[in-house]
C-alpha cells in the first residue's frame, strides 16, 4: 500500500430531495437557495478538473428523472413505511406536489450528466429516494428496494454505483449486506467520535458539539491510515474527517478558523501518510456561492502545495477501496 497522505472528497447531492421534512414549502428565497446550487455545480466541476481533485457524488435517485412523468413511472415496488410520515419523500410529493413538469427543485439529469463528463469524478449514490436507514417503522425489504432503483437508474446512464453515503449520516450496520448484494464496494462512515454517533435524531448536546468541533479543537481528530481500515469488511467503511461548513455573513470570524482548522488537518494528513475525508452538500453553496467557492479554491489550492511537498494524494471513495484491496 502506498504510503502517501490520502485526500477525499465526498458530496452528498440532493437538491430538495435532502431536506423535505424541514424545508416543507419552496418559497421564493429556498427556490434561489437551489437555484444557486445548480448554477454553483458546473463551478465546482471546473475547479475539481483543474487541480485534479477526484470526488465521490452521493447523488440522490430521484434527480436521475427528467419530469413528473418519469417519476411516477419509476415508483419502487415497496416504499418505506416510516412510523413518522414527515420523513418519506413519498408521503410529501403526495401532500405537496411538484411545481411543474420539469420541477427544478427535484430533478437534475444534465448535471449528473455534467458530472459523469468530468474527470476524476465518481458517482455513487445517496439512496434512491433519500431513505433513513434508522427510522422506526422502515424494514430491511423496503431498504433492498431503494437500492435496487438506485443502481437502476444509475445504469441506464451506464453508471455503475460503487460507493453509498447514508442520508442523515444513518449507519445501520444490519444493512451493509445489502449493499454488497448490490455490488456497492465501499460506504462513508463517522468521525469516531461520540457526538457524530450514529441516531436517527441528534440531541441539543451533541449538535452543539459537532457546530463547534468545526472552529475549536473540543477532541483531537484521530488520524487514519488506509492501513487502519479492515479490508475484510464489505462493503469497506470509509471514515470522514470533517464537514465542511459554508461560508457565513454573521460570522467572519468564525469562517477563518474552520478553514485554517481543515488545511491544518489536511496537512497533519500529508505529513502522517493518513487519510483525510472532507465532505458536504452542494447545496451548502446555494447560499453565498462565491465565498463558499473562493474557500473551495484556499481548499484546492492547499492540497496542491500537499501534493508537491509530501506527495498528497486524491482518491474517490472507490479508488481508495480499490488502493486498500489491491494490497
Amino acid at each position: 500500500m502506498g504510503n502517501n497522505g490520502i485526500f477525499s472528497i465526498s458530496l452528498d447531492f440532493e437538491l430538495h430531495w435532502g431536506s423535505f421534512e424541514t424545508m416543507k414549502t419552496l418559497n421564493e428565497k429556498n427556490q434561489r437557495y437551489f437555484s444557486n446550487t445548480r448554477k454553483v455545480i458546473p463551478e465546482m466541476l471546473s475547479l475539481f478538473e483543474k487541480n485534479e481533485l477526484h470526488v465521490t457524488w452521493a447523488i440522490v435517485g430521484m434527480l436521475y428523472f427528467k419530469n413528473v412523468v418519469e417519476w411516477n413511472e419509476n415508483l419502487p415496488n415497496q416504499i418505506p413505511s416510516f412510523k413518522n410520515p414527515e420523513v418519506s419523500a413519498y408521503e410529501w410529493v403526495k401532500k405537496n406536489g411538484f411545481s411543474g413538469e420539469n420541477d427544478q427543485e427535484h430533478f437534475a439529469p444534465e448535471l449528473i450528466d455534467l458530472i459523469k463528463n468530468t474527470p476524476y469524478q465518481e458517482i455513487g449514490t445517496h439512496t434512491f429516494a433519500h431513505y433513513f436507514c434508522l427510522e422506526e417503522g422502515q424494514n430491511k425489504d423496503q431498504f433492498r428496494e431503494d437500492i435496487r432503483m438506485a443502481c437502476k437508474v444509475a445504469k441506464e446512464k451506464d453508471i455503475e454505483i460503487k460507493s453509498l453515503v447514508f442520508p442523515r449520516n444513518q449507519f445501520n450496520k444490519d444493512y451493509l449486506s445489502i449493499c454488497t448484494e448490490f455490488g456497492i464496494t465501499s460506504v462513508r462512515t463517522n468521525p469516531a467520535i461520540w457526538y457524530w454517533s450514529y441516531a436517527a435524531d441528534s440531541s441539543l448536546l451533541k449538535k452543539i458539539f459537532r457546530t463547534g468541533d468545526a472552529y475549536l479543537k473540543f477532541q483531537p481528530i484521530k488520524m487514519v491510515s488506509l492501513n487502519d481500515i479492515d479490508k475484510h469488511q464489505n462493503p469497506l467503511q470509509l471514515p470522514a474527517a470533517r464537514l465542511y461548513r459554508p461560508w457565513s455573513e454573521r460570522y467572519t470570524f468564525q469562517n477563518n478558523l474552520k478553514l485554517k482548522r481543515i488545511l491544518n488537518e489536511m496537512t497533519m494528513a500529508a505529513k502522517n501518510n493518513a487519510y483525510y475525508h472532507l465532505w458536504w452538500h452542494p447545496e451548502n453553496f446555494g447560499t453565498h456561492p462565491n465565498e463558499c467557492m473562493h474557500e473551495l479554491q484556499q481548499i484546492a489550492n492547499h492540497f496542491n502545495q500537499l501534493k508537491r511537498k509530501y506527495g498528497m494524494e486524491s482518491l474517490t471513495m472507490e479508488e481508495t477501496t480499490h488502493r486498500i484491496l489491491s494490497t
